[in-house]
């Protein structure tokens, strides 16, 4: 499923070499994430209608 992505580098990769982000490639159905460091380990696989949703939790204030 992901060997043919067409895989996107976040834009706030870290320092230096810029290899300390994620990567996403996405399909009409849904939305692919893997760490840029282990290309070849796990992705997490989103229906795309979920993946904004998941984005808006991952910015919002956490509780004290």
């Amino acid at each position: 499923m992901t060997t043919h992505a067409q895989w996107k580098k976040s834009s706030y990769s870290g320092g230096g070499e810029g290899n300390d982000c994620v990567e996403i490639a996405s399909w009409p159905d849904r939305t692919a994430v893997r760490d840029s460091k282990a290309p070849a380990r796990a992705t997490l696989t989103f229906p795309t209608s979920a993946f904004t949703p998941f984005i808006e939790a991952l910015k919002a204030p956490t509780a004290p």
